[in-house]
């Protein structure tokens, strides 16, 4: 194979958004407040429990009680996390294109391993994954580079010879400082703090069939 292609996982190659903020908007019920609009948590969905209890209750991480307000979203979440979970529209497709060409594609998220495995495999994604880094892999999570280093090295690619497509500005801080090209998901969760345009990312996919010409472009 001639090339590695590394994704990051919710809001880049699966629509996790759901089940985060359902497991969010339980954190809300459990204080007798009323569930916010999914529309309102999905930008915060990439950034995982930091983001997503401080969308919902306020709450960052130097208030006394977000620890145990991060154990319990985490216990919700991983009791329901593949109910709305799927694959975005072009994905299959994208993964199929990339293999057909005989290169090779994988996985770097700052997910925990315990989260992470189970729903790339409910999704049908284990068999054909070339590497799988978790956020509890490596000793430093994106946006440091080594998560991104790690993954090309176990898959045997150098840096050169990879992508890291991503939807979060960590995502393409991570691949700047792994000195692999980067690609932002605009169709993705992208936060709400830095628009996608000022990310600085070498090239741009406004949906994951997009991200196939680019890849061709660079790898092939």
């Amino acid at each position: 194979m001639t090339g590695l292609v590394l994704f990051d996982f919710d809001g880049t190659l699966a629509d996790t958004a759901p089940d985060l903020a359902a497991a969010a908007n339980r954190q809300r019920t459990r204080k007798g407040l009323e569930p916010l609009p999914y529309e309102s948590l999905r930008p915060f969905a990439s950034a995982g429990a930091r983001g997503l209890l401080r969308a919902a209750l306020d709450m960052t991480t130097d208030h006394p009680e977000y620890d145990d307000h991060r154990k319990q979203f985490l216990h919700d979440y991983e009791a329901a996390m593949t109910i709305h979970t799927r694959l975005f529209e072009g994905v299959p497709e994208l993964l199929s294109q990339i293999t057909a060409a005989g290169l090779a594609w994988g996985i770097v998220t700052n997910k925990a391993t315990y989260l992470a495995a189970p729903i790339v495999s409910a999704l049908g994604l284990s068999a054909d994954c070339a590497v799988l880094v978790c956020g509890d892999t490596t000793a430093h999570a994106k946006p440091h580079p080594l998560p991104l280093q790690h993954a090309a090295q176990e898959a045997g690619f150098s840096v050169d010879r990879c992508i890291y497509v991503g939807d979060d500005l960590r995502d393409i801080q991570a691949a700047q400082a792994a000195n692999m090209i980067s690609v932002a998901a605009e169709y993705g969760y992208c936060g709400g703090e830095h628009p996608v345009a000022s990310w600085k990312a070498d090239h741009y996919a406004a949906t994951p069939l997009a991200i196939w010409p680019l890849v061709q472009q660079i790898l092939t």
